[in-house]
């Protein structure tokens, strides 16, 4: 599976048992076709949000026990049924899908992070109730390492959400630090942008390292997965602060060769 068009969601590598990689594409495929509604193609907005809204039926009936009307949900209702997966992590993501249909700024930190709270938190709770390591300390720390994954991708993104006419920087704080959507429309990064920036890799370092315990506490594979994924965080933080917050002209990416390295390091 590629990781390159939902990139925050952990891959069914080999790092993932056997007995679960199943349960791991289902996820996958649930959350990449729901995310297409919302983000692919040409169609208008209402009928992206009628087929969001045709998931969300489907999940109903999960709910209610009843024959889901599509392979997908039935693949669905085996999972949730066969390692007791609660659904409220299905409903958030679409309801974040849904949300991109209609909203493209953010007012504040509290309103994107309860949108990072339903696009990509959902996806560390299932990996934990897969792995059967739910507990509340482990989904806060699994919170804080998917809050921080969904931010980084949107500061790695910002040229190609503009293009979407989507700005995921928070608005008080583009006033704050006297940026505007010019910078964006014209690709300045001078001092300006580059102080908003710093302060946003900051703080998602910071949520970063404080969810980074629990790659520690988690044993065998699904802690090593943990520990690449904060590392491959980090290093894209690394890499746009490198870039001197140029993410227009230097997109960062992790490349073939950064693998290797983030594996040592993660060992």
């Amino acid at each position: 599976m590629s990781a390159d068009h939902y990139e925050n969601f952990p891959v069914a590598s080999l790092l993932v048992p056997q007995r679960l990689r199943g349960a791991v594409r289902v996820i996958y495929r649930f959350a990449r076709s729901a995310d297409d509604f919302a983000d692919e193609g040409d169609a208008p907005a209402a009928t992206r949000l009628e087929s969001l809204g045709s998931y969300r039926a489907e999940l109903d009936r999960v709910a209610g026990n009843r024959p889901p009307e599509t392979p997908l949900f039935d693949d669905v209702a085996r999972i949730v049924r066969e390692h007791h997966l609660p659904l409220q992590p299905f409903y958030d993501l679409l309801s974040a899908f849904s949300q991109d249909v209609v909203k493209t700024r953010y007012a504040g930190f509290e309103e994107l992070a309860d949108y990072a709270r339903r696009s990509a938190n959902p996806v560390g709770r299932l990996m934990l109730h897969l792995f059967e390591a739910a507990t509340p300390g482990n989904v806060a720390q699994s919170d804080a390492i998917c809050t921080s994954l969904q931010l980084i991708n949107f500061w790695q993104d910002v040229e190609i959400d503009w293009q979407k006419d989507r700005v995921y920087l928070p608005q008080d704080e583009m006033a704050h630090f006297r940026v505007s959507e010019a910078h964006l429309r014209d690709s300045l990064c001078d001092d300006a942008w580059r102080s908003l920036i710093q302060f946003q890799l900051d703080r998602s370092r910071s949520m970063m390292e404080s969810g980074a315990p629990l790659g520690r506490a988690l044993r065998g594979r699904f802690g090593l997965e943990i520990r690449i994924t904060v590392r491959g965080g980090l290093a894209i933080l690394d890499k746009l602060e490198a870039a001197n917050c140029d993410m227009f002209r230097h997109r960062p990416a992790l490349e073939w060769h950064d693998w290797p390295l983030l594996f040592l390091r993660a060992l």
